[in-house]
């Protein structure tokens, strides 16, 4: 089909009836076999009780039984629906995907309910959008039928190809191929596809971010529409050109999106004004335009390492990016924060702003290096020579902030990313993740952590303004972490003798985890394990009880905007402030002398009077209601994954020359089937399967993590060091296969049982626990 049945189904509403013919139009619908098409989907979706038809044209429906999720799967034959509602994942049998396959989004319905440590079952009912519409492939000929075999093991099929792609045979496995789609599996029929291109295995780093962004589908991305922009005037906007503004830039690579500026000014009682100064991105052009709903489809910036894929056009970047000594335009807010760092009060305004400086990771590391009293700079402060008190005031602030974020329940884990050069700017955490419910622990003079301190306070800011005044902003949190899975790692720690205090009702808190994980020789094993059940972060259209960042209260209530050139919902919550700003009425009619600031906390509560007229608020609200919030959900998860995969090939790299070599690591998981050993500097993970272990028959005890020899007693538990020889590395599954070096002197042969090891009886651990699987043992794939 032209159209997915998403795309059918976010142009209709319950509400009232959509003619077909708009319908048609709205899908971009030309000739019979297009109308032919949309019949066929309208009378599908009828008998799931999804839509409905009249004379007056196509209504949409709800049925409660049909859940929205995404499709997760796992090369054992495992998949799970994770529900866009955030509620409890769906384990679905094989037999039960009606031809869905990873990363598809579907409709499914729930046929058993859940228990205890059993997941709720289900079949899908419905695919509402293909994930997968090309595939990277290795072309293999099985009898007389010439195939596709997915490199992703999570693509539980072949794809069929013609014979002229036999020219694309390679016994070699040195190039895989792109293959695009034709026909997706129907009834008894296998999907169909052609070989659009073939593609280098070791063709070096250029060649991998080819092959990255295949996978992906990220080569053929849409040119940005070219509106007229806006052009700002300056009278229009508050003057604060005088200001001794600094530019704090984080990344380096090519495209790097546009941040925020900062200044800071001390006032008499002790405390202090922290002004942050964001690109005015959403003023150069008007929501629902063509650009605007370019962007939407975009969603983010994605960091490539060396270069990114930039969320504005070079247009629109262009126009909004800051650079010293230039009058420029901006959103702006003014925090006012006391002497214990806690927000007393903000102001917002629409602003016009002219940087003094830059600052970089250089100039902070030298600021951190310089000797008090020094009377000789730096290079990389002789630019900052007149802001030197200036900079290390914000610094100050910036670690003062940072203790009371932690003091109030924040989670921070001591897991960066990896030294490796090709990474680059990927290496640098962003003001705000995008998907982790944590942040990652930085020093205090790391330009990072002087940006993330602003940039969350700001978000707490806008967050509380908009709740207060019940505006259609897009708020951004993750949820607390099951008391369960909090609960196990808990149990993994005290297995390892690691002293911890439970809560009043016997439950783990992951911030005093994490506190407490900091402190043991085992940190950076116990942290991964904390961030395994860690909930990412979600966008909702209310302030739910979210946790930003981990934290409760105070910051649940948090609404981005600070960086628009990362993410779209920064641009979109910039267009309410600016609605709010420009067009908000500040008093019941124009008769009424007295009027509330609507850009400060002032104005909470003393509005009882319309503040936006319904038509200007209907775009926004029609987005909402057309599944906006979802899509971004969404890609925020692809970002996750393209980072992660940017990783883990970085990663598999810097193990291929080691092939052979005897490391020392670090066991980061156990599992029944062997156990994970992470080795530095690059940090890669590979698998020591059980049945390498030929020294003993050995059993897995899950509430432990760890593996015993049943005969000999040698443990392998979380946080171990060991001895491995890395035996295979796939860079393109980033699967590395690792031995275990046993310590000299150890007679592998001793008191063991040949028999059964020579039989297989290592093939798989024994477990101690009969559990069914649970969504969380799919990340084994990696």
């Amino acid at each position: 089909m032209t159209f997915t049945v998403a795309d059918l189904l976010d142009q209709l509403s319950p509400q009232a009836p959509l003619p077909t013919a708009k319908l048609e139009k709205a899908l971009g619908l030309n000739g019979s076999d297009a109308e032919r098409q949309l019949r066929i989907a309208l009378q599908a979706l009828g008998r799931l009780g999804l839509v409905a038809e009249s004379e007056d044209g196509v209504e949409r429906r709800d049925n409660p039984e049909l859940i929205p999720a995404r499709l997760r799967c796992s090369s054992k034959g495992f998949c799970f629906a994770l529900r866009e509602d955030g509620g409890e994942d769906i384990y679905i049998r094989e037999h039960l995907l009606n031809h869905a396959w990873n990363g598809d989004r579907v409709l499914v319905k729930v046929t058993r309910e859940g228990g205890r440590r059993r997941s709720p079952e289900g079949g899908v009912q419905c695919i509402l959008e293909r994930h997968t519409t090309t595939l990277l492939a290795q072309v293999e000929q099985q009898q007389e039928r010439l195939v596709a075999t997915p490199l992703d093991d999570r693509l539980l099929t072949s794809v069929e190809l013609p014979d002229a792609d036999a020219d694309h045979l390679d016994p070699s496995q040195q190039s895989v191929v792109e293959v695009a789609i034709d026909r997706y599996p129907v009834a008894q029929f296998a999907p169909q596809g052609h070989v659009a291109r073939r593609l280098p295995v070791n063709g070096g780093e250029d060649a991998d971010l080819d092959l990255l962004l295949t996978k992906h589908r990220l080569n053929g991305r849409t040119s940005a529409p070219r509106p007229s922009l806006r052009t700002l005037e300056p009278g229009e906007r508050t003057d604060l050109t005088a200001q001794a503004t600094l530019l704090i830039e984080a990344w380096q690579a090519k495209d790097a999106p546009p941040m925020p500026a900062l200044a800071l000014e001390r006032r008499e009682d002790q405390g202090w004004t922290l002004w942050l100064h964001a690109p005015a991105v959403a003023e150069r052009f008007s929501a629902a335009s063509s650009l605007d709903l370019w962007l939407r489809d975009q969603a983010d910036a994605l960091c490539l390492g060396r270069q990114w894929l930039p969320l504005l056009s070079a247009a629109l970047s262009k126009a909004v990016t800051f650079r010293p000594g230039e009058a420029q335009a901006a959103l702006s807010v003014a925090l006012e924060i006391d002497a214990s760092g806690e927000l007393t009060a903000y102001r917002f305004c629409r602003s016009q702003i002219r940087p003094v400086a830059r600052v970089d990771q250089a100039a902070l590391t030298a600021l951190a290096e310089r000797k008090p009293k020094s009377r000789t700079l730096a290079a990389p402060l002789k630019p900052l020579k007149d802001q030197l008190d200036n900079l290390t005031a914000l610094v100050d602030l910036a670690a003062l902030l940072r203790q009371r974020r932690l003091a109030a329940g924040s989670i921070e884990l001591n897991l960066p990313m990896p030294p490796i050069e090709s990474l680059g700017d990927l290496a640098v955490p962003a003001p705000l993740p995008a998907q982790q419910g944590w942040l990652v622990q930085l020093p205090t003079h790391d330009v990072g952590a002087v940006l993330r301190e602003a940039v969350l306070l700001a978000g707490r800011a806008l967050g509380s303004h908009f709740a207060a005044l019940e505006l259609p902003g897009l708020f951004i949190g993750n949820a607390t972490a099951a008391a369960s899975d909090l609960n196990d790692v808990a149990r993994a720690a005290l297995a390892l003798d690691i002293p911890l205090e439970l809560g009043e009702e016997g439950h783990a808190n992951a911030a005093e985890l994490a506190l407490a994980f900091s402190t043991t020789d085992r940190c950076r094993a116990l942290q991964q394990q904390l961030r395994a059940v860690l909930q990412p972060q979600q966008i909702s259209a209310t302030p739910a009880e979210l946790a930003m960042a981990g934290l409760q209260g105070e910051l649940a209530a948090s609404a981005p905007w600070a960086c628009p050139g990362l993410h779209y919902a920064d641009i979109w919550n910039q267009q309410v402030l600016v609605l709010l700003l420009t067009e908000g009425k500040d008093r019941p009619s124009v008769r009424h002398k007295v009027s509330v600031d609507l850009a400060a906390p002032s104005c909470h509560g003393a509005i009882d009077w319309p503040l936006l007229a319904p038509s200007q608020l209907a775009p926004f609200q029609d987005a909402l209601s057309h599944g906006l919030v979802q899509r971004l959900n969404g890609r925020r998860r692809f970002q996750a994954e393209l980072e992660a995969d940017l990783l883990a090939m970085a990663q598999a790299r810097q193990a291929e020359p080691l092939v052979g070599q005897v490391l020392s690591g670090v066991i980061s998981g156990v599992q029944s089937y062997g156990f994970f050993v992470e080795v530095p500097p690059s940090n890669v993970e590979g698998l020591v399967h059980v049945s390498s272990l030929k020294d003993d028959w050995y059993e897995y005890r899950s509430r432990q993590n760890r593996l015993v020899g049943r005969k000999n007693r040698r443990t392998y538990m979380l946080g171990d060091a060991v001895e491995v020889e890395i035996e295979k590395v796939d860079a393109l599954r980033h699967q590395i296969d690792l031995a275990v070096v046993l310590p000299e002197g150890w007679d592998s042969e001793t008191d063991v049982d040949r028999a059964a090891v020579d039989t297989g009886m290592n093939d798989g651990a024994l477990n101690d626990a009969d559990m069914t699987p649970e969504a969380s043992d799919l990340d084994d794939d990696g």
